[in-house]
């Protein structure tokens, strides 16, 4: 079996928020301890409503924060702050927004070159040209477009530009927080698409983070279902989708539209309250809302078993 490009292992970042003179600071997990391994050519999907860690994760992964405890590793290599310099260039991020994530003072060669100017001085002026244009090909893009200014283009094609800067230090993994959330649902597929291409091509790892279900369904190998910053449910898609474990995956599942108007649908709707991330309950953090809760779950808190299809659940689905 191939050898994971990327393994975490009991991951976690929490913050310190309030207080004051006479209060004292309250502690937000933000994320709670995550396990997962990432391997060439394969997609890892994190799913979750809003506010669950997500993209905190993201930013953990990808360095631009310290993790509060856990590690992980690229390539066998435990990631540490006085080695990030050196593995930054294995890892890179492809932003939510395609219009917020581009400068727009800069033409598009100063964008897909700047990561070259950073991380590759030895390279000539015209071997970073080259390589942009290459780049800029490749994610299906006009050589005219070389030139051009990000308002110059639409949001698919900007989001190809991200792509083809995230791309240009040759990265073993790239993580996508939320890649196509802000473009047309006809854009998106096209998105989708170019990046099953390049990962077919390039033999990429991606960590997809994302909150649609339908989309996670077309790209994803294997699906991370996150809840309150802990993960809940693990498995392959294949499973995950056609047999949910975990009272939390199986609610947002009734929730994705289905594009058969005559299949059946079993709407579940969520009572209860969301607990405040600053105060989690004991137990499952999941009882307040769900509708399979006992005694049980409100004094233990569940964790996942190291099963191929785990959740975190005591009384899981059939």
């Amino acid at each position: 079996m191939t050898a994971p490009i990327m393994t975490a292992t009991a991951l976690a970042r929490h913050y310190e928020v309030g207080g004051g003179i006479f209060s004292k600071p309250k502690t937000l997990k933000a994320v709670g301890g995550i396990d997962f391994a990432l391997f060439p050519g394969k997609t890892l999907a994190v799913v979750g409503e809003s506010g669950c860690g997500k993209s905190t994760l993201a930013r953990l992964v990808t360095m631009i924060e310290e993790p509060t405890s856990g590690s992980f590793a690229i390539d066998g290599k435990t990631v540490l702050p006085e080695n990030w310099a050196s593995l930054r260039s294995s890892i890179q991020i492809v932003f939510q927004d395609p219009y917020g994530s581009l400068n727009p003072r800069q033409r598009i060669a100063q964008i897909l070159e700047e990561p070259l100017v950073i991380n590759r001085p030895e390279m000539s002026r015209a071997e970073r040209e080259a390589k942009a244009r290459e780049m800029i090909k490749l994610v299906g893009l006009r050589p005219e477009h070389y030139d051009r200014y990000p308002h110059m283009f639409s949001g698919g094609q900007r989001q190809r530009i991200a792509i083809a800067r995230a791309l240009m230090l040759d990265p073993k993994v790239l993580v996508l927080d939320e890649p196509v959330s802000a473009l047309d649902l006809s854009i998106q597929s096209a998105v989708l698409n170019l990046l099953i291409d390049l990962q077919e091509r390039l033999n990429l790892a991606y960590l997809f983070i994302s909150h649609d279900l339908s989309v996670v369904k077309h790209i994803s190998d294997d699906v991370i279902v996150m809840y309150l910053g802990r993960a809940v449910e693990r498995g392959s898609k294949d499973a995950v989708f056609a047999g949910a474990k975990h009272p939390y995956t199986k609610a947002l599942l009734s929730a994705t539209p289905q594009a058969d108007p005559k299949a059946p649908k079993e709407r579940i709707k969520l009572s209860g309250e969301l607990p405040s991330p600053l105060a989690v309950p004991d137990g499952c953090p999941f009882a307040p809302r769900c509708w399979k809760v006992q005694d049980k779950c409100r004094s233990e808190r569940p964790e996942l078993s190291a099963d191929a299809h785990a959740a975190a659940c005591f009384f899981p689905e059939n």
